[in-house]
């Protein structure tokens, strides 16, 4: 796109340029014309002078001066061509020449512009018409000069190639013009010499001063208007140069920044395939980050510069390290804690001014006020999510980076203000905390103590710098830092700022001592603002009235920024291969340690045993879908049963057999059957359905825990994950309405089709009987107490109760061996007999307490009845088929148990299906979500995976990738020397 530009911009100022000299040679034309018609028709006045010999033509002087007519002495030219045609050709010729070539130089760029300069300045001068023509002999060598000047002329102009673009067919009309006019020049030269020395008399008779017509001040006049039109021309191209010049420039600027942003779009989509080069400074920043993670608890020893910003609260802290970053990036509070949090700050020069924090992505441009304020309550929020367990300050970094023009290359660590007096609403321990935060900071051997010391306030009633005395007692790494000078100044007398300044004041000692104005205690006011403001008060500032006592370089912030930065490069410089080898022999101590615990194990971290752990999960739910059908309706119509079960026997089976009649045995299943399909069967059988599979991924689980690879360090991650999975897992509601359907359906067949189904389903009666006597029997065992055999063999003995229910059940026994089909509660009649039979043996019960005793008593005798019946009908079938319901053999029971078989065999069915079709894979679904959220929680990874084998791996990679890091820096810090 700017190479077409430019070519454009060349071609329309070649065009202009054109125009331009058509139009003036136009106009030299018609002006020499009508003085081409004067010199050859008219007359010229020539006087003559003689030397003092008189006579001779060695003698002979000629000088030419164009004069006005003088009376009747002029004389005539022959009407052949005259010498003042000769004059008026070469000039013209000249003058033509001229402004062809002006007009290849403009079209054709500098270069040819030169040789035009060149060649112009090598033409005679056009002054010879004010002095005397030479005579024959100077003339013939004048003539001969200029044929040798238009030799060298024809060789040594070229035309531009790129005039080749006007058309070839122009370019050598112009040549062949200029080439006719030289030769023409050079004739008539040679014409005039011959004719002056043939006769002197013959062109006196011939001549007339009365016929010229032009006269030298004429002839001067429009030789200047020509000339100044020639350099009109020659300004107005330059200027047309100048404008499409820084068009060109600006479509270039632009061109370079689009292109930039090419690029950093293009390398944000291929991150993956090319490494981005990262900034020295970037670089250090990152072996911090990864040190500060790796150390929370300040357990191992951190030696690496940074610089470290301490001071009173509200003692300006955070307003110098704005003005050092050139950005109003913190919250701002009126005399409340707001800096809660070490908060590191990476300073790097770049080409467009943003911050961006360590865990994220996004870009805050720093030259928009709305993204200024989204930073600020971004910082704000990070503070106070850091505090935690009713806690006012954290050691938890928040880590940022600051790039822009001009920014000087640091890290800064901004560390909570030491406060005197805590607040009600702060913690117990938040003073305590504060000092033993900073001193941390402030006691690495390595860290610059930025010391911030508020100017406003008295010095005594500092509380930092005592602080700092105790950690840098000699003040080889402190640089001292005066704050709001510009309201101490108004304040305090300028003799002890000046004392502070130069150390005398404060027994504290420091590498250096600088006075910044933060401010004018607007919070509105831009840094640009601030530091104009800081720069007129500095140089107006009594401080400087007394020469000598504080140097210029002592004041401003970006003095202090390029101090401290020098500082910082300086400290690491000296101080990064000592960190490095430490950190070497640290990894050299736990790959030892490795190898003598884990010999055949490769060291692998949490994340990488997470991902381990993942795959296997995602495995096992895999494993679920290659679960035979067979199998999985097996498992469905056990659980099925297990559901449903209690509620067949206790709100179908019993109240129906119980009610005396088939008739109406029938018909209170109908009704029981249809209400339970129609409200509490589908919901049971989605339950058994969900327990099922919970089931089976279980036994899978487990079964892959005896594999002779099973890892146990993964247990209790894998038996988090699957409880919460199921915890939240749900069974599609529309599945719930579909097995009504189909239930529904299948309880509305109520005849058995063949013989094996009607095996199958006494089969099913005296199971499902069987189980049910068999809890009875333990109801009554629990009762009743053990029986005499078990009593004698486990010395065991009735206790009082006991032996009451014993009583109790003997006149039980009684009436259901009178009457075998008794109805399932007893008579008031039946109550007081037992009763009184009782009071007989002094034992006193009441009528509640002989139901209870009747309930399980009645029941082992009911249930004892509906084997006998199941036996009675397994071989009644036929009778069955014939009679149907009114068959002589009462074989209710059995066919309601098989319209219960029918539907749960019809619901396994639908269940299993769904399972393999839906539910394994919305398992699965939740399961990996579940496996994300925990990838993401660092505190729960590190409670499901625990060990020693765990943390010594976790901390052999942390040193291992900290000192690769750190060579790595190492590295580009030699390369940058």
């Amino acid at each position: 796109m700017l190479r077409v530009t430019k070519h454009i911009a060349q071609r329309d100022a070649t065009k202009r340029v054109t125009y331009l000299c058509h139009k003036i040679v136009v106009s030299s034309n018609s002006n020499y014309s009508t003085l081409n018609h004067r010199f050859g028709g008219g007359s010229y006045h020539r006087q003559q002078q003689h030397g003092s010999n008189g006579q001779g033509s060695g003698g002979q002087h000629f000088r030419s001066d164009f004069l006005a007519p003088h009376g009747p002495k002029a004389w005539t030219i022959p009407p052949n061509r005259g010498y003042g045609m000769v004059v008026v050709r070469i000039l013209r010729g000249a003058l033509k020449l001229r402004y062809l070539l002006l007009g290849g130089a403009i079209g054709g760029g500098m270069t040819l512009n030169k040789k035009y300069e060149d060649w112009k300045d090598g033409l005679p001068d056009l002054k010879w018409l004010e002095e005397a023509l030479p005579q024959g002999e100077k003339w013939s060598q004048f003539s001969k000069t200029l044929m040798e000047i238009g030799g060298a002329v024809k060789d040594v102009i070229e035309i531009d190639p790129r005039l080749k673009q006007l058309g070839e067919d122009k370019v050598n009309e112009w040549r062949q013009w200029f080439d006719n006019r030289l030769d023409d020049a050079i004739e008539a030269a040679d014409y005039q010499g011959v004719a002056i020395v043939e006769s002197k008399d013959d062109i006196k008779s011939k001549t007339t001063v009365a016929a010229l017509s032009l006269s030298q001040d004429e002839s001067r006049k429009k030789y200047d208007n020509l000339q100044s039109q020639v350099e009109t021309l020659q300004t107005e191209i330059m200027n047309v140069q100048i404008k499409y010049q820084k068009e060109l420039e600006k479509m270039e600027k632009e061109n370079r920044e689009l292109r930039q942003q090419f690029l950093i779009l293009k390398q944000n989509k291929k991150t993956s395939t090319k490494k981005i080069k990262k900034s020295l400074i970037d670089m250090y920043s990152e072996v911090l980050d990864e040190l500060s993670g790796y150390d929370t608890s300040y357990s191992m020893a951190d030696h690496l510069p940074r610089v470290v910003v301490v001071g009173d609260q509200s003692s300006g802290k955070t307003s110098v390290l704005e003005s050092i970053a050139k950005a109003r990036i913190f919250p701002r509070g009126s005399g409340e804690m707001m800096t809660r949090a070490p908060v590191k700050v990476t300073l790097a020069e770049g080409p467009y001014h943003v911050a961006q924090f360590r865990d994220s992505d996004r870009e805050y441009d720093l030259t928009k006020e709305s993204d200024l304020s989204e930073l600020r309550r971004e910082v704000e929020f990070r503070m106070r999510a850091s505090v935690r367990g009713g806690k006012t300050v954290s050691n938890e970094v928040i880590s940022m980076t600051v790039k822009g023009p001009g920014l000087q290359r640091m890290v800064l660590v901004d560390l909570p203000g030491i406060i005197s007096t805590m607040t009600v609403d702060m913690a117990s321990d938040t003073k305590d905390s504060i000092h033993q935060m900073t001193k941390h900071y402030m006691s690495n051997p390595n860290a610059i103590i930025l010391c911030i010391q508020d100017g406003s306030v008295d010095a005594e009633r500092s509380n930092v710098t005592d602080l700092v005395m105790q950690c840098d007692p000699l003040g080889r790494r402190t640089i001292f830092v005066l704050t709001k000078v510009d309201l101490a100044e108004e304040l305090a007398d300028p003799d002890r700022i000046r004392k502070i300044l130069s150390g005398k004041l404060f027994p504290m000692k420091a590498l250096g001592y600088y006075a910044v104005v933060t401010g004018r205690g607007r919070k509105d006011d831009s840094i640009d603002a601030i530091r104009q403001y800081e720069e007129d008060f500095f140089k107006n500032s009594k401080l400087f009235q007394r020469r000598g006592v504080i140097m210029p370089h002592q004041v401003t912030s970006r003095n202090l920024s390029l101090a401290v930065s020098d500082r910082f490069w300086k400290m690491v410089r000296e101080t990064i291969e000592q960190q490095a080898d430490a950190f070497k022999a640290t990894r050299f101590n736990l790959e030892t340690e490795w190898k003598n615990n884990f010999p055949r194990l490769r060291e692998s971290g949490r994340d990488e045993l997470f991902d381990k752990a993942k795959g296997e999960i995602l495995d096992e739910v895999v494993t679920l879908s290659q679960i035979s059908a067979k199998k999985w309706e097996e498992a469905l119509n056990d659980s099925l049963w297990d559901k449903l079960s209690n509620y067949v026997f206790e709100n179908i089976y019993l109240p129906a057999a119980q009610s005396g009649s088939q008739n109406s045995f029938n018909t209170m299943v109908d009704i029981k059957l249809r209400q339970w399909a129609e409200q509490a069967l589908p919901a049971k059988s989605v339950e058994a359905g969900w327990e099922t599979l919970q089931k089976e991924f279980i036994a899978l689980m487990e079964k892959a825990k005896k594999s002779p690879d099973h890892d146990n360090i993964f247990d209790n991650l894998k038996a988090a994950v699957v409880d919460e999975s199921i915890r939240r897992h749900t069974w599609e509601d529309k599945a719930i309405d579909m097995l009504r359907v189909i239930q529904l359906n299948t309880l509305e067949d109520r005849f058995v089709h063949d013989k094996s189904e009607w095996d199958q389903a006494v089969k099913f009666l005296e199971t499902s009987v069987k189980a049910k006597l068999a809890q009875t029997e333990e109801t009554l065992n629990e009762m009743f107490g053990p029986g005499q055999f078990t009593r004698l063999t486990h010395w065991k003995s009735l206790t009082e109760d006991q032996n009451k229910r014993r009583h109790v059940k003997t006149e039980l026994d009684k009436i259901l061996r009178n009457d075998d089909k008794h109805i399932p509660t007893l008579s008031y009649d039946e109550l007081t007999t037992v009763r009184k039979n009782l009071q007989r043996e002094n034992i006193e019960v009441d009528t509640d307490y002989i139901r209870q005793t009747w309930f399980p008593v009645y029941r082992r005798h009911f249930l004892k009845q509906a084997l006998h019946r199941a036996s009675d009908c397994r071989k009644a079938y036929y009778l069955y088929s014939q009679q149907g319901a009114e068959c002589d053999i009462n074989c209710n029971d059995v066919v309601l148990f098989w319209r219960i078989q029918q539907v749960i065999r019809v619901t396994a069915n639908a269940l299993r299906q769904q399972v393999i079709n839906r539910e394994a894979r919305r398992l699965d679904k939740e399961i990996k979500e579940v496996l994300d959220e925990f990838s993401e929680d660092e505190e729960k990874k590190s409670h499901l995976l625990t060990g020693k084998r765990v943390t010594l791996a976790e901390e052999l990679i942390k040193v291992r990738q900290i000192q690769e890091k750190l060579e790595e820096f190492i590295n580009s810090l030699n390369q940058e020397k």
